[in-house]
């Protein structure tokens, strides 16, 4: 019977280039390391807070604040654990994300086996990861391809006025599949559709997210007559929100800021998978923590977008490796992670 020690303290992702997408621009992500601790073995976590999440380092200290694991005796109650986490407070996916996954860490430390094997998955199954290319200038878009010479298919972000030009100034270096994550920067159907036809004539293979949100009956629409599949990003965040997207979109792209984590994240792809929907298993700017937590879940998905530590100056752990373009899983127990500094240190 041990005793559970909650450790956090806020950290600053630089960017390796400014990150553009349809709606903002930045060079930074806030983040916040966790450390989860129960009889000297200790697990990592992490909670990475884009701009529209709606959370802050300060909003993310705030609720871990307010956690008392001091009623558990024992990590193996997993799922009162996160029962309990899940309701201290409404929304704070990210927040909770972090605590999914330092508990899900230290579980397969104590397991002594990597969370794969202890999910009975295939690591040789993960398909290949997308690298982001985001909207920029021509000169930068081919620079950035150049540096993503591995990768057997590049994610664009569109959008803009700018999405023909980027496509073209990509088509004229590389011929490797493309997938375009428009943020909901498209907002008339006819002409997404119209956009859908040009891109699937330049081997873009999947849409995500090319309209609104909120823009349900439209997205039927749009899915209905796509010559490509469509995925939900922001259109999809955690478990509940996949039965109503049937049919509106062709599948959903989950991340583990979104849906509070690794346990969540699995049961959305049960369910994505029992109504016939395609499954991208997707990331934000983020550390090699929560990207080799995600990457845990990747045997079972379609797509996989795990670049997001590639996109940062300053990592902090070590952790899942990309080999020409393929995710390589270290062997390691929990999430198969070390810190290159104590996190006190960092």
């Amino acid at each position: 019977m041990g005793k559970f020690t909650l450790r956090f303290r806020p950290y600053i992702l630089e960017m390796k280039h400014v990150f553009t997408v349809a709606s903002f621009s930045r060079t930074t992500t806030p983040i916040i390391l966790t450390e989860l601790e129960y009889d000297g073995v200790v697990g990592y976590g992490e909670a990475s807070m884009p701009p529209y999440l709606g959370e802050s380092q300060e909003s993310v200290v705030n609720f871990l604040n307010k956690i008392d694991l001091s009623t558990f005796s024992s990590p193996f109650d997993t799922e009162e654990i996160l029962h309990y986490i899940n309701n201290i407070q409404e929304q704070n996916t990210a927040a909770k994300a972090c605590i999914d996954i330092a508990l899900h860490d230290l579980l397969g430390k104590l397991m002594e086996q990597p969370f794969y094997k202890i999910w009975g998955l295939n690591p040789n199954l993960i398909p290949p990861t997308s690298f982001t290319i985001g909207i920029d200038t021509e000169e930068i878009i081919r620079k950035k391809v150049a540096e993503a010479a591995q990768f057997k298919i590049l994610k664009v972000k569109l959008g803009l006025d700018t999405d023909k030009m980027i496509i073209n100034t990509i088509r004229s270096i590389t011929d490797v599949p493309l997938c375009a994550d428009v943020n909901q920067g498209w907002k008339n159907k006819e002409l997404a559709l119209e956009m859908t036809h040009w891109l699937a004539e330049h081997n873009v293979v999947f849409l995500e997210q090319p309209m609104p949100k909120e823009q349900l009956d439209d997205m039927a629409w749009l899915t209905e007559r796509a010559p490509i599949p469509t995925i939900a990003d922001e259109g999809c965040q955690r478990y509940g929100d996949i039965i109503r997207l049937k049919d509106v979109y062709t599948g959903i792209n989950i991340k583990l800021m979104k849906c509070t984590g690794m346990r969540e994240a699995k049961k959305m792809v049960e369910l994505a998978r029992a109504l016939d929907m395609k499954v991208m298993l997707g990331c934000m700017t983020e550390t090699s923590c929560a990207i080799s937590a995600a990457a845990q879940l990747a045997p079972l998905v379609d797509w996989a977008d795990l670049d997001g530590a590639l996109l940062i100056n300053n990592d902090v752990f070590d952790g899942m490796k990309i080999s020409d373009g393929e995710c390589r899983l270290p062997d390691r127990p929990g999430i198969g992670i070390h810190p290159l500094l104590p996190i006190h240190d960092i």
